[in-house]
């Protein structure tokens, strides 16, 4: 079970670590309020037909944790939708994937301690980050306090979802996450932006591929994923994401790497190999 658990998490990561062209493309047309809601409603409306296949559930603490993930996913959503809009996508991607910092830190303030291995695999994890995202910048704007923020906002995100998920099903409280945070996103909507039907349309591919792969299936995902792995080591697996941007942009876009982005990524991959290989050995899952 662990072993499917970590596997779900590693696709969460590889569809949103492809997913930043979509992102970039619908946000072309639309504001960010508009996007996330949009995004939220349709992933909400594609777990739907798979919600008829269950029954026998009669569980109703889903509701309490997905409108507890639906208001921090909403704020995750609207302080990083807002901020990539200004800042350096590179930069954007480095300091949003610092909720593998936050998440540790956050454990150890509620006193769940880590090893020595799991603290040297985070620094690691960070160390490869910096090495594949950060080119040449020195300055720190409004905007990557605010990514910074957002950053801080899905590590709490990941905490609540790793709390929840154990007896829940990922289905339905990804279901109710994504209505909060859908309708959270339509209230600044319509009070900051006019949404127009004739753009919406114009940018229904991008919109539609965020709403129902990355926002229903690699969220769910997520949340499956976090019912055998500890909070920690499923931000690990999920910071690979950056990983699958990079090779993405490879294979897709003939972009190319330099021998720092290459070192990056191998020190990435290492840390994420290590820290669960005494795991699957001892058939650690939490």
């Amino acid at each position: 079970m662990y072993i499917l658990c970590n596997l779900a998490l590693l696709g969460a990561a590889f569809i949103s670590g492809l997913s930043f062209v979509a992102q970039k493309l619908g946000m072309a047309y639309v504001g960010p309020f508009t996007f996330n809601a949009l995004r939220c409603f349709i992933g909400a409306l594609s777990l739907l037909p798979p919600l008829f296949f269950m029954h026998g559930d009669k569980n109703k603490n889903f509701i309490k944790g997905g409108i507890i993930s639906g208001i921090i996913l909403f704020f995750a959503f609207s302080t990083n939708q807002i901020a990539m809009i200004y800042s350096d996508a590179s930069k954007a991607g480095f300091i949003t994937s610092l909720y593998i910092l936050f998440v540790p830190l956050i454990s150890v303030v509620f006193k769940h301690p880590l090893s020595n291995r799991i603290k040297l695999c985070v620094l690691a994890s960070i160390f490869g980050l910096y090495l594949l995202c950060v080119q040449n910048w020195t300055e720190f704007s409004i905007w990557d306090f605010l990514l910074l923020i957002s950053a801080f906002f899905f590590a709490i995100h990941i905490m609540t979802v790793s709390y929840y998920s154990k007896r829940q099903s990922a289905i339905k409280l990804s279901l109710v996450q994504f209505l909060i945070a859908g309708v959270l996103s339509s209230v600044l909507m319509f009070a900051f932006e006019e949404p127009k039907m004739e753009l919406i349309l114009a940018g229904w591919k991008p919109v539609l591929f965020i709403g129902v792969i990355v926002t229903a299936v690699a969220y769910t995902l997520q949340i499956f994923g976090h019912k055998r792995t500890r909070a920690v080591l499923a931000t690990l697996i999920l910071s690979s994401e950056a990983l699958f941007a990079v090779l993405g942009g490879v294979v897709l876009l003939g972009e190319t790497l330099n021998l720092k982005e290459i070192l990056g990524c191998i020190i990435m991959l290492f840390a994420i190999i290590f820290s669960r290989i005494p795991s699957i050995k001892k058939g650690e899952t939490k």
